[in-house]
């Protein structure tokens, strides 16, 4: 009995020791994962597990979305998950977004899963429009992102319609042109072909460096007032704040980097150099933002935002993007120097590898033509051999019809001959009788010339049969010969090497040609201080060649872009669009994001804030 008890008493307190648990879904840019999390976790908890479980890194980009009343929020990392607003029907639903974007991303962009990441996002953004992309650039990123998902192109697998079930433009380009999708599929085949050896990461590095030079990449914007009351757009990016008018999301009136900018605040409460604030009581209050200079003797200037909730975002963002401006600006944590190193190595062993493989196919599709190549010598051979043959076997026919044909003119000849002595005789014995009477003479005369005639011509006969017979005795002569030197080319075919002396190279083969081992040095990948040296002489040379390639680029752009225009349908242009082209058209074609900030600052700090105050 007492056992019974002890026993009901230790489950009891086994199960009041079992924590609380909630289920959650984390949706990423390709998949979906469900953890079991502990009620009284906070955001960092769930947010740790998320990336531990990516084997991401890199995680000061990245946050967990979730919407409220059709408001964007992150989930904080220093409050309970379930204390935030979020639905409490389970499974709770967070997106693992990228929150904040790399001034470059070439450079900050280190590991590969964070790459990849970016990619998907930036992608979806473009195909949804939230990011504007002008029609040949979208044509051109759609290239490098089939080369991300497909690879290498092979037109024997790659054949006419393969990216019929793609979603590779926005639907703005596909309808602003008398285009059918195999036009369309034709361009983004052209340059699709141009990317080959690059791989998945390299393609979707070369999608996001084209892509963070696009006016909208990496914005957010919010609806703000300023203090004539005047309606706005604030975008905040990795470079700054900047403002917009609401017609015109492409080009910022002016624009604060963050390195001017010392403090920003609402409700009038500050914390910290970019700070954070509590919520008041009056409502006003919350929804007046202050952007202080970092220049003290330049007044503050300050915004009204709508809501307090889109307060909160903007403040975070603010925050955010400052920290990594600054950050950006200051020698790589001991963290970020160990991934770019192991990043540098993957690298450079990945290139390796690459390089190693470009041989092996090499070597394999040289193994392949030679195979083909003796293939179709052997073929040429037999042929050969076959028609040797019949040429041999034709002499032969030939030869014995000769032969045949000689011997009967030969019996001929001297058939002939033989009357011809007959007749001879015959004349002889008609001049020995004795004709006495006239007629008898006269008769016996021209018997004598029948005779006569009659012999002459069996000797004419006989003559001529006599060179027809040493005639054919000639072509006898040479139809054998002819047979002769058929046989003696038979026998030099019968008896050539079928194949070529080779050079023992290992080269992987096919299953169906013999195959070497591939042992040795090249398998192994030392890093020595050569290899890095020659690593870093072959990233010299890339720069150089991307910047030769860039300029191509340009002109492969331009010249799209003058060969689409023809079909473009003019009423179908969006206000963006119109944007876009009048931006162009001032900047002669070559303006660029960076560009257009730097030349946005170039005035004084106090006059920007002057112009807009007074917007």
């Amino acid at each position: 009995m007492a056992g019974a008890i002890a026993s009901r008493m230790s489950f009891s307190s086994l199960k009041r020791k079992q924590p609380k648990t909630f289920t959650v879904r984390i949706v990423t840019m390709d998949a979906e994962m469900e953890f079991n999390c502990e009620m009284k976790w906070k955001g960092k908890d769930l947010f740790d597990l998320v990336c531990r479980t990516l084997g991401l890194r890199e995680t000061w980009f990245f946050g967990l979305q979730y919407t409220i009343k059709d408001t964007v929020a992150w989930l904080k990392m220093d409050k309970k998950v379930l204390d935030h607003d979020v639905s409490k029907e389970e499974p709770v639903t967070f997106q693992f977004l990228a929150k904040f974007y790399p001034e470059n991303a070439e450079e900050e962009l280190v590991q590969e899963i964070t790459q990849h990441l970016f990619f998907l996002q930036v992608k979806k953004q473009i195909l949804d429009e939230k990011i504007y992309c002008p029609p040949e650039a979208s044509v051109l990123l759609a290239s490098y992102a089939v080369q991300a998902k497909y690879g290498d192109y092979d037109p024997s697998v790659h054949k006419r319609g393969f990216l019929a079930q793609e979603e590779l433009l926005p639907k703005r380009v596909i309808n602003l042109y008398q285009m059918t999708p195999e036009m369309w599929e034709e361009r983004i085949t052209a340059w699709y072909a141009e990317h080959r050896g690059r791989a998945r990461d390299e393609a979707e590095m070369e999608y996001l460096k084209i892509a963070q030079d696009l006016e909208m990449y990496g914005v957010n914007y919010f609806a703000i007032r300023n203090k004539k009351g005047t309606e706005l757009l604030l975008g905040v990016d990795a470079l700054g704040l900047h403002i917009y008018d609401p017609e015109n999301r492409l080009t910022p009136k002016i624009s604060f980097p963050w390195n001017e900018i010392r403090n920003i605040s609402y409700s009038d409460k500050e914390v910290g150099h970019v700070c954070a604030a509590d919520t008041t009581s009056d409502p006003v209050a919350q929804q007046k933002f202050t952007i202080k200079p970092l220049d003290k003797k330049i007044d503050v200037f300050k915004f009204n935002s709508s809501k307090l909730r889109v307060n909160k975002l903007i403040l975070q963002l603010c925050i955010g993007n400052h920290d990594l401006f600054m950050r950006r600006r200051k020698a790589d944590s001991l963290e970020v120097q160990q991934m770019k190193a192991q990043a540098r190595e993957e690298k450079a062993r990945k290139q390796m590898e690459r390089q190693r493989l470009a041989r092996e196919k090499q070597m394999r599709e040289e193994a392949e033509r030679t195979r083909d190549e003796l293939e179709r010598r052997l073929l040429q051979m037999k042929e050969e051999a076959t028609m040797a043959n019949e040429a041999l076997m034709r002499s032969e026919e030939t030869a014995d019809l000769l032969a045949e044909k000689a011997q009967i003119t030969e019996e001929e000849a001297k058939l002939l001959a033989q009357k011809a002595a007959e007749a001879e005789q015959e004349m002889q014995r008609i001049k020995a009788t004795a004709i006495r009477t006239e007629e008898e003479k006269r008769l016996m005369e021209q018997k004598v010339l029948e005779a006569e005639m009659l012999a002459l011509k069996m000797a004419e006969e006989s003559e001529r049969r006599a060179k027809e017979a040493d005639q054919l005795k000639q072509d006898l002569q040479e139809a054998r010969e002819a047979e002769r030197r058929a046989k003696q080319k038979l026998l030099e075919i019968a008896t050539k090497p079928m194949y070529p002396p080779m050079n023992p190279i290992p080269a992987p083969l096919p299953p169906d040609i013999p195959s070497f081992n591939l042992i040795g040095d090249s398998l192994s990948f030392d890093f020595k201080d050569t290899d890095m040296k020659r690593l870093s002489m072959e990233i010299e040379k890339e720069k150089v060649e991307y910047m030769e390639k860039s300029k191509h680029l340009q002109e492969q752009l331009n010249e799209l872009k003058t060969e689409i225009e023809a079909l473009k349908l003019k009423e179908r242009e969006t206000a963006l669009d119109i944007l876009h082209n009048e931006n162009s058209d001032r900047s002669g074609g070559s303006s660029s994001k960076h560009n257009t900030i730097k030349k946005l600052t170039l005035q004084s700090a106090k006059s920007r804030v002057a112009f807009f105050e007074e917007l």
